[in-house]
């Protein structure tokens, strides 16, 4: 039990103990957006739904099937956009989960990643819904790994985060877990990041 009190943080192992927001009955929540990501074979899946009134995200239910870390990043985050605005909640990245959290250990950083993902895939199925579908940033970034649903851009940050091999890479992302067929050009974009923006 010791080693667990000095990899997590208080608030990571309160969000995983005492979860919030976790949908019960996805039938009686009708969401006004929804995202699904990941995939089931390699253990890892993400439903995130939101309810929305005048662009803000008035509620948020989720559930996933993942670790501890998974868990409470997801908690977190699910806290964090209650009350934001669409457009602030769309630009939520891993590392804002983290810093709210306090910390995840650093093999645990990829768990987080699946959330705001399913996140962002809830309020573009909302915009699409809606009719905003101009506001979907779906020109900004190349879907590589279409099991994980990992952008050319997921692959640029975690880069600039300090991933410079492809199991790092593989960690901060989980592209390349699934079929596999992504791995040459995870790999080549994966090069040219470091060189651009590596040590």
């Amino acid at each position: 039990m010791s080693d667990f009190d000095w990899v997590y943080t208080e608030k990571v192992k309160d969000h995983f103990i005492n979860p919030r927001n976790v949908m019960e009955d996805e039938g009686a929540f009708a969401p006004d957006g929804r995202g699904v990501v990941g995939n089931i074979k390699c253990g890892d899946q993400m439903l995130m739904a939101i309810k929305v009134k005048d662009d803000t995200i008035t509620d948020c239910k989720w559930k996933t099937y993942g670790c501890a870390s998974a868990i409470a990043s997801t908690s977190m985050l699910s806290e964090m956009v209650k009350g934001m605005s669409l457009e602030k909640a769309y630009s939520i990245k891993p590392p804002d989960i983290v810093k709210e959290l306090g910390a995840l250990p650093e093999h645990k950083i990829h768990c987080s990643v699946l959330g705001d993902r399913a996140l962002r895939a809830a309020i573009e199925d909302y915009y699409t819904k809606s009719g905003q579908e101009d506001k979907i940033l779906r020109e900004k970034a190349v879907v590589v790994c279409q099991c994980m649903n990992v952008t050319d851009k997921d692959i640029e940050r975690a880069v600039r985060d300090g991933a410079h091999t492809f199991e790092e890479l593989q960690y901060r992302t989980k592209i390349s877990t699934v079929c596999g067929q992504c791995r040459g050009k995870a790999e080549e974009l994966l090069h040219e990041y470091v060189h651009l923006f590596g040590d």
